[in-house]
């Protein structure tokens, strides 16, 4: 019998705490949650057709060797209802695809193209996160609320970019949602509804408690890319 096939699009490398971790929490999620997931590591200058894996993890550790890869495997998702998880790095090139492509914005990412002739999108923190750990505020109804059991967590992060305020209005009018804030109210986490499962976060669930029993975000994608594998091996030849 085959497994739900995850492409875990980044550029893999042992000096990345999130990349190590990955391998624990899939074998957590086998053992503890009875989700087995035939995961695939894609570096970003080698994304090619996506359409067949049941789920997409852009996972932490940019500035990755291509934007465009990253942008790719988000578009391919989003557009072909796979399930989407975007973490650090995942959720400014995911919602860097959406301004693109759903929004018609000419935007940059600040760490791949610093001058950002066509406008900054994603920027650097007024205050970086690398190694910080703070509370989540989630919206009331979220998908994430939900997965977490309420309206406030508390994550890690590593991170120096973010999205910026300038482009929530736009981005909102064509249906992205921001559900996660900090307590000033910068953006954390974006769901776009209507989507199998599409969740962004500016923070790193791979790090969450000591890696051994994955965080509910995680699971929760792994559920869906397990759902849309088993829909998909139920329909006739």
């Amino acid at each position: 019998m085959t497994q739900p096939r995850i492409a875990l699009v980044g550029d893999r490398s042992p000096a990345v705490r999130a990349h190590v971790r990955i391998p624990v929490l899939l074998e957590a999620l086998r053992e503890q949650e009875g989700l087995t997931l035939d995961a695939y590591w894609i570096p970003t200058d080698a994304v090619g057709d996506l359409s067949g894996f049941d789920g997409v993890w852009i996972v932490p550790g940019s500035p990755y060797r291509s934007e465009q890869g990253a942008v790719q495997a988000a578009r391919t998702a989003r557009e072909l209802g796979i399930p989407l998880l975007g973490t650090c790095g995942g959720f400014q090139h995911a919602v860097l695809e959406f301004a693109r492509n759903v929004c018609g914005l000419r935007v940059d990412h600040a760490e791949n193209t610093p001058e950002g002739d066509d406008g900054l999108l994603i920027r650097p923190l007024a205050c970086s996160l690398v190694g910080h750990e703070a509370p989540v505020r989630l919206a009331p109804g979220s998908r994430l609320a939900r997965l977490m059991g309420g309206e406030r967590t508390l994550e890690r992060y590593h991170c120096a970019f973010g999205l910026n305020a300038d482009y929530l209005p736009v981005l909102q009018e064509h249906g992205l949602l921001f559900v996660g804030h900090d307590d000033e109210g910068e953006v954390r986490a974006a769901e776009l509804p209507g989507h199998a499962f599409y969740v962004l976060t500016l923070f790193q669930p791979e790090l969450a408690g000591d890696g051994h029993r994955a965080h509910p975000l995680i699971a929760a994608f792994a559920a869906a890319a397990t759902e849309r594998h088993n829909a998909g091996a139920a329909l006739p030849a």
